[in-house]
């Protein structure tokens, strides 16, 4: 054996390992998702994204891109454009009176979610 195989082979394995303890995280972040408060929305939401299309849960996902990424979430970096505002529209399209109790209820869940997530993958 040379010492350039030797050499890679370290690097290799751990690149190796890496990505299936990535692979497991994710999957264990799939069930995660689910089990927590506004989980439904979150992972509806990244579903949206992944396809291209935009719906309240990608656009509630857009809003709380930063967070979610720091706490590991894969979360695409091409989201639509000032998510907040594209939230709301949509939501006073359907009913303008409660757009904003409606609104304010999907970011609390948001905030609900990143805060248990944060506990439950310690």
């Amino acid at each position: 054996m040379n010492n350039h195989t030797f050499g890679r082979y370290p690097d290799a394995l751990a690149q190796d390992v890496a990505m299936e303890r990535n692979q497991r995280r994710m999957e264990q972040n799939v069930s995660l998702t689910d089990a927590l408060p506004g989980g439904d929305l979150v992972r509806r939401g990244l579903a949206d994204i992944a396809a291209g299309i935009t719906s309240d849960e990608s656009l509630l996902v857009g809003i709380g891109a930063p967070k979610l990424r720091m706490l590991g979430l894969d979360v695409p970096l091409d989201l639509p454009a000032d998510p907040e505002d594209a939230l709301y529209s949509r939501l006073a399209a359907i009913d303008s009176d409660s757009a904003h109790a409606r609104y304010n209820a999907l970011i609390r869940l948001l905030v609900s979610f990143e805060r248990s997530y944060r506990f439950a993958v310690r």
